[in-house]
């Protein structure tokens, strides 16, 4: 359950935006974000950390781990100067062990792009269909 996250999320003043990547995943969610603002995203270089077994399967099937279901997770947008406060109080709870600073917003871009490990960039499209059954 994401109820204590996104109760803990409510009570900071710069909290902007909340939501839950369960369908489509973090990328998707983030182009829904750059197309009801206008502005793109930029995930840090090394941010998102994937587990193992989940990027063994999605190697193995050809799926984007950005854009697949990504339960028990909470994309939240965060005035810059409130987001360490929020990560902290995030940390503190056992369910947002694992919290971390992904990216930022950023009005200069116009796309949601991801920094490579080589010091390139990607940019990453929205999910266009269900890779995976519906199972909620």
């Amino acid at each position: 359950s994401v109820l204590n996250l996104t109760q803990a999320a409510m009570k900071h003043e710069g909290l902007r935006f909340m939501r839950d990547p369960t369908r489509g995943g973090v990328a998707t969610v983030c182009s829904e974000l750059h197309r009801a603002t206008g502005m793109g995203v930029r995930f840090t270089r090394g941010s998102l950390r994937g587990r193992g077994p989940v990027d063994s399967v999605c190697e193995w099937r050809g799926y984007d781990p950005l854009c697949v279901a990504c339960e028990g997770r909470v994309v939240a947008v965060v005035e810059p100067s409130q987001a360490r406060h929020l990560l902290e109080t995030w940390r503190s709870l056992e369910e947002g062990q694992g919290a971390a600073i992904i990216g930022h917003v950023d009005s200069s871009i116009q796309h949601v792009l991801l920094e490579t490990e080589i010091g390139g960039e990607r940019i990453l499209e929205e999910l266009e269909d269900d890779p995976l059954p519906r199972i909620c």
